[in-house]
């Protein structure tokens, strides 16, 4: 079974309005393939943290309800995606960070990837230009 590393501007995706939103479809696509075991995740601690933030940026901007942002924020953490502690993928992120001059951040979710020997797929158009040719990384558009 293939397994993807999802960030959490793919996951992002299946919860925000998709008017104004690119890449909904796709990205509801990857969940269904998940949802119907075509295909497994894996995320590193920080994707919890990080669609939070999203979250709670939307519901500030009045884009979303609280009660709805908070609803789909216990749907896909009641999913159990396998979650891999940053600390254990800190020195490779580190590494990917400082040689493709990408924040730490991201290069977490590259370096689950390389660990895994999967492949990251992200909404992230530009960190999948800057690394695609490089690293396991997929931009959600082209899938």
């Amino acid at each position: 079974m293939k397994t993807y590393v999802v960030d959490a501007s793919v996951a992002a995706k299946w919860i925000l309005p998709a008017s104004g939103e690119t890449l909904t479809r796709e990205a509801l696509e990857l969940l269904k393939s998940y949802v119907a075991g075509e295909l497994r995740f894996i995320v590193p601690d920080l994707f919890w943290a990080e669609l939070g933030n999203i979250l709670s940026k939307v519901v500030r901007q009045g884009r979303l309800q609280a009660a709805a942002a908070q609803s789909a924020l216990h749907a896909i953490r009641d999913r159990n995606f396998p979650t891999v502690s940053s600390h254990t993928l800190l020195v490779e992120a580190f590494a990917i960070a400082t040689v493709f001059d990408r924040t730490v951040y991201d290069a977490l979710y590259v370096a689950l990837a390389v660990d895994s020997k999967s492949q990251l797929v992200t909404a992230d158009e530009r960190l999948a230009n800057a690394l695609a040719a490089h690293l396991p990384v997929k931009w959600l558009g082209s899938l």
